[in-house]
């Protein structure tokens, strides 16, 4: 599984498995969602918002990569739907950040329930140590992230 002494470039060839494994896992987590279930897009921006706290919507649309006008209309459902709140900016009173609430944070773990027991259910053939190597790898894979 690791890079061979013959490799020019080991590092690339980690990152080339890193990579192929994370995006088949996640596009096999995707197929456990549920087909009636919030959209990516609200999913990503619930996940921003509980994991970085308020924030305002050109910063959301900037962390994935989309146009402020893009996530307004998400944000609208969103809020709509008691997912979150606008709150007055405390460093900008011209600005609004969101916030999420707890309607949020619960559509958000209900979401995430089907793949995590999916998940927690493939893991289930796996050892002890290769369940914490898993563990392990997936605090380096948040760092990384970050």
């Amino acid at each position: 599984m690791s890079a061979t002494m013959n490799d020019p470039d080991p590092d690339l060839s980690t990152a080339r498995a890193v990579r192929r494994a994370t995006q088949r896992l996640s596009r096999r987590l995707q197929l456990q969602r549920a087909a009636d279930g919030l959209s990516l897009t609200k999913i990503s921006m619930l996940g921003h918002l509980a994991r970085k706290g308020p924030m305002t919507a050109g910063a959301l649309a900037a962390a994935d990569r989309l146009q402020p006008q893009s996530v307004t209309r998400v944000l609208a459902e969103l809020e709509a739907d008691g997912h979150i709140e606008r709150l007055q900016n405390l460093a900008d009173k011209r600005q609004r950040v969101f916030s999420i609430t707890d309607a949020g944070r619960a559509a958000l773990r209900e979401d995430m329930r089907t793949r995590d027991e999916w998940l927690a259910s493939a893991m289930a053939t796996l050892s002890a140590a290769e369940r914490d190597a898993l563990l392990y790898a997936a605090a380096i894979l948040e760092r990384l992230a970050d």
